[in-house]
């Protein structure tokens, strides 16, 4: 059964001669404006108890009074495809993420997708917007992610994201040997000349990455990243910023090398590797009622592992 959603609002001095659809986009922030639209234009959202236009305009103390059903916020399907979930209560979903998932539906992934997992897992996700994902992994990236499963956790969680607070690190193995680690203050948007690509550009939005060295192999380290913003593809091209690309990055990383008289164990481990070799390890958030810090750590997947081990004795490590 759809959910019932009473709220109302008193239209605060600063928000004063904005728009009714601009005004309640502000304050009814757990729903996104086309919804808030369609709410306004059905009298579901009214305006001192009538029905309005999104134009209209709103003045001090005014009640904006929202009475609607939550619908499906779309019309994906459900999909038995299995889930490592590492915690789960009736705010939250923590998973394990395999590479490969893609994390939406979009052209060229229709679907067998995390959403339709988790809608498989909980149906009633189809009530919240994106089936309650609230950021992203890369298709081909391993690990940790957060999913809301109420609108008080949702705007909990897109808050927090907004405000930093929401700790993420990642495990990356890199082509070269820093000494030490940094951080990159770099600009990211679309590239130039291919659309489909990231890069750092003059004018992009503002994106930091911090990395720290935690093994450095002979032609090869791993860095651990801890992103400060969350920016597509941000780790993947922050380090080739650094001429650090990250092995196996079909997109930034650039051509395949190997250490000098590397084993063929090492050789066949490296040309395998056709994903990028990068796994978000931990999380750190704080939940939407307690307030408490949870925090979330997922070992890297096998085919990383190896990798890893593999660079470990070809540098006497091991």
């Amino acid at each position: 059964m759809p959910e019932r959603i009473e709220q109302q609002y008193i239209v605060p001095e600063e928000l004063s001669g904005l728009r009714v659809d601009q005004a309640a986009a502000q304050l009814f922030g757990d729903f996104s404006r086309e919804r808030l639209k369609a709410w306004i234009g059905e009298g579901a959202l009214t305006l001192d108890g009538e029905t309005v236009k999104p134009r209209a305009k709103v003045l001090r103390g005014q009640l904006l009074t929202l009475s609607a059903e939550l619908e499906p916020a779309g019309d994906w399907e459900a999909q038995d495809i299995a889930l490592e979930i590492l915690f789960e209560d009736e705010e939250l979903l923590v998973i394990d993420k395999p590479a490969g998932l893609v994390v939406h539906p979009a052209a060229g992934n229709p679907d067998g997708t995390l959403l339709n997992a988790l809608l498989h897992h909980l149906p009633e996700q189809i009530q919240l917007a994106r089936a309650g994902i609230v950021h992203r992994l890369d298709k081909d990236t391993s690990g940790l992610m957060v999913v809301a499963k109420s609108l008080l956790a949702q705007r909990s969680l897109i808050e927090q994201l907004k405000d930093r607070s929401v700790s993420r690190e990642y495990d990356a193995v890199v082509v070269g040997t820093p000494i030490s680690g940094g951080r990159v203050d770099a600009p990211i948007g679309r590239h130039p000349r291919d659309r489909k690509r990231q890069a750092v550009v003059a004018g992009g939005k503002p994106a930091v990455t911090h990395y720290r060295v935690v093994e450095r192999y002979r032609a090869h380290a791993l860095v651990r990243c801890k992103l400060e913003t969350g920016r597509t593809h941000q780790i993947r091209v922050h380090m080739a910023h650094r001429q650090l690309p990250l092995v196996g990055d079909p997109v930034y990383g650039g051509r395949l090398k190997f250490p000098a008289g590397a084993s063929e164990v090492l050789k066949e481990r490296l040309r395998g590797f056709s994903r990028q070799a990068l796994h978000a390890r931990r999380l750190s958030i704080r939940h939407p009622a307690s307030g408490e810090t949870l925090r979330f750590e997922a070992s890297p997947p096998a085919d990383l592992q190896d990798l890893i081990a593999a660079l470990l004795e070809d540098a006497g490590i091991v």
